[in-house]
């Protein structure tokens, strides 16, 4: 039964101004992992240290491309290792590689890279998309062009299903083509005001949550992380009807 993780850029201006004490904020909040996207210049010790005493798991950790190459891999392995981090996750790209279809075949070849150098240092190495990948080359979306062109073996899937569905695809049917592949997703909801799409909590907008959970499950799924960067209510509030809708939705599934 998949788990169900914060994704922590929800709330980057306060981990901007107090990283830690942040932190400490939404575990508190009953999100049985977290997944990082930056550390603030915190110690690798650190933040070990207040995951152990909140005995909370790592959802995995989105990191920079820059981050991911030549002499900087190795010192981001060296703080994965000690925050026990197994999932690494590129969360983008910039746009020079995404401009052709070419360009996404030679993103795709450096993606490879990365992810045999994360499997050789015992990473999981994955690449999680907004709503560009889905762009048009000739017959080709921009996602299908970086995952037919790399090693399911060495590049999985963090399917953001908002963005998916912002641009107009079925989250469903990618996580049933991706299969395995897909290791985490994203979850957050969608509502439709004065004809623009906007992140919602989860059950408050128009979403299937409740089958994205069933299939990520059916394919072993191991991770259901919470992101939201749109807020109408005080946004701990908001993460908290996240965790507790999404557990719900979860128990309901394993009770079947």
């Amino acid at each position: 039964m998949g788990k169900v993780g914060l994704q922590l850029f929800s709330v980057w201006r306060d981990a901007e101004k107090d990283f830690l004490g942040t932190f400490q904020k939404v575990i508190d909040l009953g999100y049985e992992g977290v997944q990082f996207a930056g550390f603030y210049n915190t110690p690798a010790e650190r933040v070990k240290n207040l995951l152990a005493e909140n005995k909370t798991l790592v959802a995995g950790a989105h990191v920079g491309l820059p981050q991911l190459l030549h002499d900087e891999l190795e010192r981001t392995f060296d703080y994965h290792h000690t925050i026990q981090n197994k999932l690494i996750i590129c969360p983008a790209l910039p746009k020079e590689m995404r401009l052709t279809s070419d360009d996404y075949k030679k993103s795709a070849e450096v993606l490879n890279q990365i992810g045999e150098a994360c499997k050789r240092s015992g990473f999981i190495f994955a690449y999680h998309n907004h709503d560009f990948e889905f762009q048009t080359f000739a017959d080709q979306t921009g996602l299908e062009l970086l995952f037919d062109n790399t090693d399911p073996e060495l590049v999985k899937m963090e399917l953001d299903c908002y963005w998916a569905s912002f641009a107009g695809h079925d989250p469903l049917e990618l996580i049933r083509n991706y299969k395995n592949r897909v290791v985490s997703l994203h979850i957050k909801d969608m509502k439709i005001e004065n004809g623009k799409k906007t992140g919602t909590e989860i059950g408050h907008g128009l979403l299937d949550i409740k089958s994205l959970v069933e299939v990520g499950n059916e394919f072993g799924i191991e991770w259901f992380t919470v992101e939201q960067e749109e807020f109408e209510r005080d946004p701990y509030e908001s993460l908290t009807i996240n965790v507790n809708n999404l557990k719900k939705l979860l128990s309901e599934e394993a009770a079947k």
